[in-house]
């Protein structure tokens, strides 16, 4: 692995545990074993370290939806392969992660924003389209105002976290019963038998 590049992996381990804020370049000089001389090498200074590594991450996810919808079965399937590996980088995510970026690093949370309101919007409504074509989500539903809900989902769990669950249970968790009761909520009879199916089939994780 390139230098740059293994700072920014091992950045993202400290930002994902511990949030922008509080990881120092000298912490992340520590944990690498390597000089700040060696960091700033690479990047300005620490936004836009932070900057480069959340730009990385909305590019790979985007290829990520664009794989989750080639791969699914169909598109509820589609739906579960994203919560099944999102939530495998959510295990290790500080909820302060998001308050953090939007606070200190105002330019990466605009891009956060595009990508929320560009990617993340154009795979739910294609998703929408898809399941109304294969008949297992009804075609009486309202594309744009449910993309933006599941927008919000996305928010509510990124932003405002610890306000409504006072720690009681953990992203993953949270982000798979709104999924979950999302979906339950825009299936058909079709489409419901084979949700409950993977369910079974332990496709949602508990």
């Amino acid at each position: 692995m390139e230098t740059k590049e293994y700072i920014i992996s091992e950045a993202d381990k400290l930002f994902c545990q511990f949030g922008f804020k509080s990881v120092t370049m000298d912490d992340i000089a520590r944990q690498l074993g390597i000089s700040k001389k060696t960091i700033y090498q690479h990047f300005t200074d620490k936004n836009d370290l932070v900057n480069v590594l959340m730009e990385a991450r909305f590019s790979n996810h985007d290829c990520d939806i664009k794989m989750y919808a080639k791969h699914g079965y169909d598109a509820i399937h589609e739906v579960l392969l994203g919560l099944d590996d999102i939530n495998e980088w959510l295990i290790t995510l500080n909820p302060k992660l998001f308050f953090d970026m939007q606070k200190y690093h105002p330019d990466t949370w605009l891009k956060f924003m595009q990508f929320k309101e560009e990617s993340l919007a154009i795979g739910i409504t294609e998703n929408m389209k898809r399941g109304i074509k294969e008949g297992i989500y009804r075609n009486d539903i309202h594309i744009p105002i449910l993309t933006e809900l599941r927008l919000a989902h996305t928010q509510l769990i990124f932003n405002e976290y610890n306000a409504y669950n006072k720690n009681k249970y953990s992203i993953p968790q949270v982000m798979k019963e709104m999924t979950q009761h999302f979906l339950f909520g825009i299936v058909t009879d079709k489409g419901k038998i084979v949700l409950e199916k993977y369910i079974n089939e332990q496709l949602i994780k508990q």
